[in-house]
């Protein structure tokens, strides 16, 4: 004997099953998902620091550079107590009018100099132009609201601020640049967002 209505229970059974194995699938598919992070090792310590996707251009060249391991023979080049710890390539001519570096800046109102806050290098040029091959962190604790919308910033460190400030307070010479040089390895690496948290980076 057929009872009436089996159909339905059986079709609305395996609908609630899709439903469940969607949510199941999306959750771990999210867990799963890797973020790219700013990574600068130095003897001092280690650096991390969250990219922002408002700022794709910047970002991008950055994740670039770093996979080319372009900083890696270059050093913390200039550094400025209260100030920046800037690194990469020197002050010079050959650093700001190399076309392959030059990218128009993504300033966004949202996206300040803070204290944390990773930006990049560029000289007086009128259209403000990022040269990507140097990038600094900024040191001072209340923050450089002054350079903001003239420089770029494109992250901001969340792990390592201690490493920062313990670069920022080294003897300098004359051109502010430390006395023992601070070598560069910077790196891009992939984290979930558990790893994230962990590390004290909350993604909500």
């Amino acid at each position: 004997m057929r009872l009436k209505g089996a159909p339905k229970v059986i079709i609305m059974n395996k609908l609630l099953y899709l439903f469940i194995a969607t949510i199941f699938f999306s959750c771990t598919t999210k867990e799963k998902e890797t973020y790219p992070i700013g990574q600068i090792k130095t003897d001092m310590g280690e650096i991390l620091f969250w990219m922002y996707d408002e700022t794709p251009n910047h970002k991008a060249s950055f994740i670039k550079l770093a996979n080319a391991n372009y900083w890696d023979s270059l050093t913390f080049n200039r550094v400025i107590n209260n100030f920046v710890i800037q690194g990469g390539c020197p002050d010079t001519p050959a650093g700001f009018t190399d076309t392959t570096y030059l990218l128009k800046p993504e300033f966004r109102d949202s996206i300040r100099h803070v204290y944390g806050a990773v930006g990049i290098g560029r000289d007086n040029n009128p259209d403000k132009l990022s040269a990507t091959c140097q990038f600094y962190i900024v040191q001072n604790k209340n923050g450089l609201p002054r350079l903001d919308g003239d420089y770029m910033i494109f992250g901001k460190v969340f792990k390592g601020i201690e490493v920062v400030d313990a670069i920022a307070s080294v003897k300098t010479d004359s051109l502010d640049a430390p006395l023992t040089p601070i070598k560069l390895d910077v790196n891009v690496i992939n984290l979930t967002a558990d790893e994230l948290k962990a590390l004290g980076f909350d993604l909500k």
